[in-house]
């Protein structure tokens, strides 16, 4: 399990190691056709800010290569906001005061007839809180089922599961999970996570080599900036995706970079990451594995997601709401962050193949399950 795997690196030492690369170390890295974690650590690391130009038209070659001009297009279904953890940044926080949602069957369905009438859909990320109590694997399943006629790809953000049942899922129309670390720190992870299963740092690490034991088809992962050096963590996420891709290779993969949003837990970020170095973690991101999907999501603003579109990201979402029953039961009910874009899935389409990119809706069919 990746937790064992961990133990090898040095939290400190890897954030000396980041902060010691020089020009040389860059220029080696931009060197290589394979890149290692030292090269990801360069390019990441405040030498490689006067490279940027270099390492964004690198970026741009390589995802034109293995992804064409495209970015695929999906939209979160968030089906309830119940939640049994005590996360110190989020607003579905237990302790926070607000009414709790368990979307019902009917409700679900309410809420895909919704989604489909904003565009053409077709993946779709289902998101609960993490109550096991009310919304565990059954409920999760019947919500698969719900949502299968209404879009080809589904994949879920909800607590991390057994393999046993992450394999269940796979036969309800499971296509992917996407699951944030939130902090590879994990001398710190407690303090963020204080209660609840969240609060169990290997159970999180270690559900990634649950989802691969159990042939998920794409597994999206992710750490939250805001907590920790953005720099450390993303770089134990690197060594972290190496170790996936060489023991579950058949698997797909795919990260995200979200940036710290408000909330109702009111909390202030610890770290602020600049436009300019999610860039520079975005290309190097695709410099180093050119393969893995790299995901922007309505935390980012509209105009700073078209820049990017054509440099490294491969998969967007689009009118998004935080909030279960969102789009059609409940459109005033708390939502998880704010979101930065509101534009409309329709108009993020139409500036897409402004800037010479298609908005692809399907990019997976039923009958492949």
């Amino acid at each position: 399990m990746f937790s064992e795997e961990l133990k090898k690196y040095s939290w400190d030492g890897t954030t000396a190691e980041i902060m010691a690369m020089t020009a040389a170390d860059v220029e080696r890295a931009l060197s290589k056709e394979r890149l290692d974690d030292r090269d990801f650590m360069a390019l990441i690391s405040p030498a490689a800010e006067p490279y940027l130009e270099q390492m964004a038209q690198r970026s741009r070659a390589i995802t034109e290569r293995r992804f064409g001009k495209t970015i695929s297009i999906f939209i979160p279904l968030y089906i309830t906001n119940s939640c049994t953890n005590s996360c110190v940044y989020c607003g579905f926080n237990r302790h926070n005061k607000f009414p709790r949602i368990v979307l019902t069957p009917e409700q679900i369905e309410a809420e895909c007839k919704a989604i489909k009438e904003m565009g053409p859909f077709e993946n779709l990320l289902i998101v609960t809180g993490e109550n096991p109590a009310v919304a565990g694997t059954d409920y999760l399943e019947k919500a698969l089922q719900v949502c299968r006629p209404y879009f080809s790809n589904l994949t879920i953000e909800v607590m991390p599961l057994s393999a046993e049942d992450y394999e269940r899922l796979t036969h309800s129309g499971l296509n992917g999970v996407v699951c944030f670390q939130e902090t590879y720190n994990r001398d710190r992870y407690k303090v963020y996570h204080p209660a609840g299963m969240k609060s169990k740092f290997e159970w999180r690490c270690d559900g990634f080599d649950r989802m691969g034991q159990a042939g998920v088809h794409k597994i999206g992962m992710g750490v939250l900036i805001g907590l920790e050096d953005w720099r450390t963590d993303v770089t134990m996420m690197a060594r972290h995706l190496t170790y996936l891709r060489k023991h579950y290779w058949k698997t797909r993969y795919s990260v995200n970079f979200p940036r710290m949003r408000p909330s109702e837990a009111g909390f202030q970020p610890n770290v602020v990451m600049s436009d300019r170095e999610l860039a520079q973690l975005t290309f190097a991101f695709r410099i180093f594995d050119p393969d893995v999907d790299i995901s922007y999501s309505t935390r980012e603003n509209h105009q700073f997601r078209n820049n990017m579109a054509t440099l490294g990201v491969t998969t967007m979402s689009a009118g998004s709401k935080t909030d279960p029953g969102g789009y059609a039961c409940y459109p005033d009910s708390l939502e998880q962050f704010a979101i930065s874009d509101p534009t409309g899935p329709l108009a993020v389409a139409a500036d897409l193949r402004a800037l010479g990119r298609e908005p692809v809706w399907k990019d997976w069919d039923r009958i492949f399950d």
